[in-house]
Parts: C-alpha cells; structure tokens; sequence
C-alpha cells in the first residue's frame, strides 16, 4: 500500500504545469472489425490536445507535462485525488489525461505491474461483483465480446501483483461522461479515444503506480 506520505512526496510534487503549447489478442472473428471500431469511438478530425465531443472539463483533455528526472520512461501513475493519468515518456516529459476511479472502497492503490494488453477485449464481471450487484451482473456472468458497449471500451491494460491477476484494468470506457468522478468498481477509466493512442506507448512489464485517494488520505492524516 502506498503511503500518504510517499503520494505527497512522490505523485503531488513529480509533475508541474502543463508545458506551453504542447498538447492479448482477441477472437480473430473479431479483428477485421477493430478498424471500424477505433474509428467509431474517435472523432472526425481527432486532435489529442482539443477534440472534446464528451464535454470533459478542460483539465481533462491531454496535455504533456514536465516530469521529474528520476521517473522511469515507460511507466504509468495514477494520480487518483486529481484524476490524472500519467504516462513517463523518455525525454523528461509526461503525457498527462484524465480518468475516473472506483466507486468507494472499491478503488485498490497500490505497485502493479502490466502484464497484458488487449484491443477491444472481452469483458466478464468478478465473482465478487456478481455477488455484490447480482441484480446488474448476473446477465453479464458469461462475459460480453468486445465492442463499443462493451464495459472494457477499445484497449485494457491488465494489472498483476506478481503472476497474479488483481483483476484490475486500466481500460476506455463507453461512458466518458464519468471522468473525473468516481464510477467503476474498481478500474482507472479512460476515454476510449485517449487509450487507442497511450496504448500503443505502453510496453508489457511497465509499472503503474495508483496513489490513494482523497477518502484514504484524510483517513490517514
């Protein structure tokens, strides 16, 4: 578990102001459509830095940053007390894009390691997600192909502890609406246009730091 202390020290002071002017497989049976698809869920004449169709706060567009010298290229923090996403480029910058996190107790901050990435993935619910919400996702129990509804959105970067799959995700989200704000039950939520692009940036065995948020530091002081 990350600290109060190591989210002060290391995610609150690791990136300043936005930089001037800058801005596994699935079925094959589904692969010939993943064109269409990215093309669907981007918008015409797309720009990072502008396009913003789903009414996201500004804050939450992409923009690059300044990092810290120390940051690894290549890994990912997640800043959920602003809901900022960051990912470390080589060169001392960091592209930075907004997210929602889990609803409550539900968000899990922590070290995790990315192990698997998926266009347009299947999605089935927990067991535990089952059984907390049966009503909701009973239905869903024997998972759902990928496609623009799909819960997962366009990319899912898949987080372990080890070998293990936490059953965590960072992954786009056909409810962009939600940025910002706590929605999932417990995922980091992109939009679906932003991770198309971070997704091909990020190599498996990347690290992704989630710091705790606002609820868990208060708790803590």
């Amino acid at each position: 578990m990350l600290s109060r202390r190591h989210f002060i020290v290391t995610s609150a002071a690791l990136f300043s102001q936005p930089i001037a002017g800058a801005v596994v497989a699935a079925p094959s049976s589904q692969q010939g459509q993943w064109a269409k698809w990215d093309a669907q869920v981007t918008p015409e004449n797309y720009d990072r830095a502008t396009s913003n169709p789903w009414g996201l706060q500004p804050r939450f567009l992409p923009v690059r940053v300044e990092a810290k010298d120390n940051l690894i290229p290549g890994d990912i923090h997640v800043d959920a007390l602003a809901r900022y996403l960051y990912f470390i480029e080589n060169n001392g910058t960091a592209l930075r894009f907004g997210v929602a996190i889990a609803r409550g107790n539900l968000y899990e901050p922590g070290t995790y390691t990315i192990r698997r990435k998926v266009k347009w993935p299947r999605w089935t619910p927990t067991p535990a997600m089952i059984r907390r919400e049966p009503d909701v996702y009973t239905k869903f129990a024997d998972g759902v192909p990928g496609g623009p509804k799909n819960p997962l959105g366009s990319r899912a970067l898949y987080l372990y502890v080890g070998n293990r799959d936490t059953y965590l995700r960072i992954h786009g989200t056909p409810f962009p609406r939600s940025i910002g704000g706590r929605a999932s039950s417990g995922c980091v939520r992109m939009v679906m246009a932003h991770i198309i692009g971070l997704y091909e940036q990020v190599s498996t065995g990347s690290t992704a730091y989630l710091y705790p948020p606002e609820d868990a530091l208060a708790a803590h002081s």
